[in-house]
């Protein structure tokens, strides 16, 4: 039998049980979607997470509270040891390596306009803020060292803030509002950074000079983290050896004992924050992957009970000259069309699904054309996986047997 015809065969018995196929590809449809759906999901996550990294500056170094060692080298659980803007005056000195030191305190406050109030974070820092973490303003003016010096009540919004209270952002410039109870008065509002992809809102902040927050709103010395521009990239390694110096120096750690603070530079966050969404990646796809072999499993399930089905019809195709090797091919050829065309729904469900997550549920999605082809040429895998034994089954029926099958 000729190849052609062998196909031609395969094809009109699908033919002739539309809705019986229609719903064994369904299985290899949603497997392949949701595997597909899930990868842009983790694609765009890391593709996020990269341009937000970017966006900060490779030069800059974050310093965070490290963990607390007792005096016999356990280092505790939660506790973490305190950062003072004493410390961030001390790097000011550090060596010509570091560029720009930018201390921050912070905490989560109510921000009130007239009848309108939303909570955001409050961020007590310098006036290099916009050098240093790389924002620019759209509305007024960064508040000056002027107003640090003096801890006026002087604000300057994130892009989502006017938002948030309903108001424009131009109309807030040169109002009052209260945070945290204090009235303040809007000098600025910042340009937007874009919705950080799942990770935080980086527009969602209020900044206010540091010797205010610390003596009139939040009423402690202690920091949050310290951000640092290295003076260029090759000198990053000898910021973060005369960082660690000094830190060193004013937690007066002697010799032995471990630095109870954390140096990080962009590199660092970006392998940090791409291991996590690869692991979530590879876990959901993993899931989702099982709704693929589920499939597969739905389809040899259907191919056994056709070949049984058709018992009679395999007597009178081998009694007609049919050899093993053609029935094989159709049952096997049957087997593989089903799930190539569940992958290519799947592909189009799955792409689908990647624009809804984006469009309603405010995700960055990626879909990339190689998931498209592992996603396709993997569906016809699950075909030949799923396909070989119920083709195998009708190939070796004896034929007088099946000729009397009932």
């Amino acid at each position: 039998m000729l190849l052609g015809e062998t196909i031609g065969v395969a094809l009109g018995a699908l033919r002739a049980n539309k809705l019986r196929s229609f719903l064994t590809m369904l299985g290899v449809v949603i497997g392949v979607g949701a595997v597909i759906a899930v990868v842009a999901l983790g694609r765009g996550a890391q593709e996020s997470v990269n341009a937000r990294i970017t966006a900060l500056g490779t030069t800059l170094l974050t310093i965070s509270p490290g963990q607390i060692y007792a005096p016999g080298g356990v280092r505790s659980g939660s506790d973490r040891a305190p950062m003072y803007v004493a410390d961030a005056h001390a790097l000011d000195s550090a060596g010509p390596a570091v560029a720009e030191v930018e201390p921050e305190i912070q905490r989560q406050l109510q921000v009130q306009y007239l009848n309108t109030n939303t909570n955001t974070q409050v961020i007590g820092t310098t006036p290099n803020y916009l050098e240093v973490r790389k924002y620019q303003m759209a509305q007024g003016k960064m508040f000056t060292e002027g107003d640090d010096r003096a801890s006026r009540r002087v604000a300057v919004l994130g892009a989502s803030v006017p938002d948030n209270l309903g108001v424009p952002p131009a109309e807030l410039v040169g109002q009052n509002i209260r945070i945290g109870g204090f009235l303040f008065e809007v000098v600025g509002v910042l340009a937007s950074k874009g919705t950080g992809g799942g990770f935080g809102d980086p527009d969602d902040q209020v900044l206010i000079p540091i010797t205010t927050g610390q003596f009139r709103v939040f009423g402690t010395d202690r920091l949050r983290q310290i951000g640092v521009l290295a003076a260029s990239e090759a000198e990053i390694p000898q910021a973060m050896a005369e960082i660690q110096r000094v830190l060193r120096r004013e937690h007066r750690l002697r010799v032995g004992i471990p630095d109870d603070f954390q140096i990080r530079n962009q590199a660092d966050f970006l392998s940090t924050l791409g291991e996590t969404t690869q692991i979530f990646t590879f876990l959901l796809s993993g899931i989702a992957a099982v709704s693929l072999l589920v499939g597969g499993i739905g389809i040899m399930n259907i191919m056994l009970v056709s070949v049984t089905e058709r018992t009679r019809e395999i007597g009178v195709r081998k009694a007609l000259g049919a050899t093993p090797k053609n029935i094989l091919l159709q049952f096997l050829i049957e087997a593989v069309v089903l799930c190539l065309l569940g992958g290519v729904g799947g592909i189009v469900f799955g792409w689908l699904g990647a624009m809804a997550l984006a469009k309603f549920g405010n995700f960055n999605t990626s879909v990339a054309p190689s998931s498209i082809l592992l996603a396709f040429f993997f569906s016809g895998f699950v075909g030949i996986l799923f396909g070989v034994w119920p083709a195998r089954r009708a190939a070796s029926l004896d034929p007088i047997q099946s000729l009397r099958y009932e």
